[in-house]
């Protein structure tokens, strides 16, 4: 619906710029006496700026059905140069993003009656939004320039105030709009005082000679320190500028780079280049940056396809439902049904996460006897979008051979036989002595025992044409030291996995790649997803995979119900008791004492009370978890970007316990 209001507008602004050109050409540039055009939903309201003693309005525009929703707070948009955006704003919001208040601040109303009618009713925009004086004085003394910080408490403390206590508003969703200079104050918010609004749109700001200022703020804010939830600037920000602004290109992109650089967890900037120059870019930059704007309202995004993570704004609000929708994907639904001490933990859990209190994650999602019934949104989570995978796609890539195994192309018995006994296009006589002691079940437990000269292997990764198919292994069994009993202890790496799926391609009838498609993901309803290709041609089997998050928790339930799917086997029971055992004990330092391994499954134990449920799970870099207690008829999910990653601790003391109760 979103989409089809969007063409309408973009026809409408297209038509009225057209309309418009036909009258220039034509001469028809007659004034028609007749009555004005008034906005009766747009209420004027007159403020004072209590600390300057200076006059201006605020352009008021309510939801349509504010009045009769009196439970709903609704997000708010302010905007600077009211008179010039009210029309653009009021309209694309109209169509694209309905229930939001909009706030439009005038120029200043009592200002010098003769420097107004000099320069225009605008004149007070120079003043108040520039943060530097001018080196010129006849200039500064006319003028008053390098205001902004004045003008920005006044909004704070009068406009902001004024607007919170006499409307239900959002204080978790407020968006900066500005445009030219409107943009220039708006980037100095950003870099000063962040946290007066959560998102920030500047549309063709006007920094041309203030990048080094705003990287000075930036230095004075201070860098991103992950530990620290203050060190971030917590915004999303929305940068556009003309393609036709040439002198404008090279400061935007130095500022979009020096906020870039902060690498802040809590900062999302997205950059659009609008057709046009600095006047025509401007009705599509309003256009463009409300359709953004509604992407950070929503957990279901407008834009299914696959977009780059780091370009998704993060939430304003978290989404957060104990009655999960049933969107026909295959998942059934139910309502979670906990005693209300625990149900009351996992919502409090929720608001923390939403919070940062526990890291950076963006998913979590609960079911319980295969039904969904808790599910969750923050940051960066969006129902609809595959969420990057990172080393969960070892696990994935293990249940790909269980269904290889299941149809008859492998059998358990294979599992210890050479790996290289599968290879039909390799060289034995060039291995490394001992290569044969690598087998299926080695290479899954990370016992390969290959042992590599990292600077070598980066070089030997130039030569594509080398490590095309088999050639990857035969490559590897070459680069490699002699394999022992020594080499085969347990090495976490991305090299024991694409050995398994080398075996994989070579079995299966067809690619690898048809394979997961055909006889994994299709058969669980996985069809929005990003499988990458490896440099060798197969597909990654370590990594760099993107799924959506109920889709993590098909997968779940698969390992749940034992391999089974809607009353076919589809994973070999077998295999799959053997994967999600614990096998092997991990030797990185950083690894959890009570932490095993099996074919690329974790497995430790969980202790509630005085007992313990074994506890399977896929794990992956940043918080990618797809749990599975069977004891418990568990699955949960947890999807995101957490360098320290320490989510398991809560699911281990306050979402588990609520299911033993059961």
């Amino acid at each position: 619906m979103n989409s089809i209001k969007l063409l309408i507008l973009i026809f409408a602004i297209s038509l009225q710029a057209a309309f418009a050109q036909e009258n220039s050409v034509n001469g028809n540039s007659q004034v028609v006496k007749g009555s004005s055009l008034e906005l009766p939903l747009i209420q004027v309201i007159p403020i004072k700026d209590t600390k300057n003693d200076r006059q201006y309005e605020l352009f008021i525009k309510l939801p349509e059905g504010y009045s009769e929703n009196s439970n709903i707070q609704y997000p708010v948009i302010y905007y600077t140069d009211a008179m010039w955006h009210v029309e653009i704003l009021s309209a694309s919001t109209e169509y694209m993003l309905e229930d939001v208040i909009l706030v439009g601040i005038s120029w200043q109303k009592d200002i010098n009656e003769d420097l107004k009618n000099e320069v225009g009713a605008h004149v007070s925009r120079f003043r108040d939004y520039s943060f530097r004086k001018s080196n010129k004085p006849e200039i500064q003394t006319k003028f008053q320039l390098g205001q902004a910080d004045k003008h920005l408490n006044f909004i704070r403390d009068d406009v902001i105030t004024y607007v919170d206590n006499t409307y239900r508003t959002d204080s978790n969703s407020r968006t900066y709009f500005g445009y030219s200079m409107g943009g220039e104050f708006g980037a100095y918010i950003l870099l000063s005082q962040p946290d007066t609004f959560n998102n920030y749109i500047l549309g063709s700001p006007s920094i041309k000679n203030e990048v080094p200022y705003l990287s000075e703020l930036n230095s004075t804010f201070g860098p991103f320190d992950a530990s620290n939830r203050n060190s971030s600037l917590n915004a999303n920000v929305f940068i556009s500028y003309g393609s036709l602004e040439q002198e404008m290109v090279k400061p935007i992109e130095e500022f979009i780079g020096v906020l870039k650089d902060r690498r802040d967890d809590g900062l999302s900037v997205q950059k659009e280049v609008i057709d046009g120059n600095h006047g025509t870019a401007f009705p599509m930059t309003a256009v463009r940056s409300v359709a953004w704007l509604s992407s950070l309202m929503s957990h279901v995004s407008a834009n299914s396809k696959q977009v780059s993570f780091w370009s998704i704004p993060n939430l304003n609000n978290p989404y957060v439902s104990t009655a999960p929708e049933d969107r026909k994907d295959g998942i059934s639904v139910d309502t979670l049904s906990v005693n209300s001490d625990d149900r009351n933990a996992i919502l409090n859990l929720s608001q923390e996460i939403f919070e940062g209190k526990h890291g950076s994650y963006d998913a979590l999602l609960i079911a319980h006897k295969n039904k969904l019934v808790f599910e969750s949104y923050y940051k960066k989570g969006r129902i609809n979008l595959p969420h990057g995978q990172a080393s969960a796609v070892k696990a994935y890539t293990s249940l790909v051979l269980g269904r290889a195994i299941q149809m008859g192309y492998l059998s358990m018995e294979d599992l210890n036989k050479p790996l290289v006994s599968f290879l039909k296009d390799v060289d034995p006589k060039k291995f490394t002595k001992g290569a044969e002691k690598i087998t299926l079940h080695k290479a899954l437990t990370m016992h390969g025992g290959l042992n590599i000269d990292s600077d070598e292997w980066k070089e030997i990764e130039k030569d594509s044409v080398r490590l095309k198919g088999q050639g990857l292994v035969q490559t590897l069994l070459e680069q490699s030291g002699p394999i022992t009993s020594a080499s085969q202890t347990y090495l976490y790496g991305n090299f024991n996995p694409m050995l398994v799926m080398t075996v994989i391609d070579a079995v299966v009838p067809g690619t690898a790649k048809d394979f997961i498609k055909r006889e994994l993901l299709d058969k669980i309803g996985i069809t929005n997803y990003k499988w990458s290709d490896h440099i060798s041609g197969l597909p990654e089997a370590g990594w760099r995979a993107n799924i959506m998050s109920r889709d993590m928790l098909k997968l779940g339930n698969l390992v749940l119900n034992k391999g089974k799917v809607n009353g076919e086997q589809l994973i070999s029971a077998a295999y799959l008791a053997k994967a999600a055992s614990g096998i092997v004990k991990p030797t990185q330092d950083w690894m959890p004492k009570d932490y095993r391994y099996g074919y690329f499954w974790y497995q430790t134990p969980i202790n509630v009370g005085d007992k313990s449920y074994d506890t399977a799970f896929a794990w992956g870099g940043g918080g990618q978890r797809v749990i599975v207690i069977e004891e418990l008829d568990l699955t949960i999910v947890i999807s995101g970007h957490d360098g320290e990653d320490k989510i398991m601790t809560q699911i281990a003391e306050i979402v588990i316990p609520a299911f033993v109760k059961q």
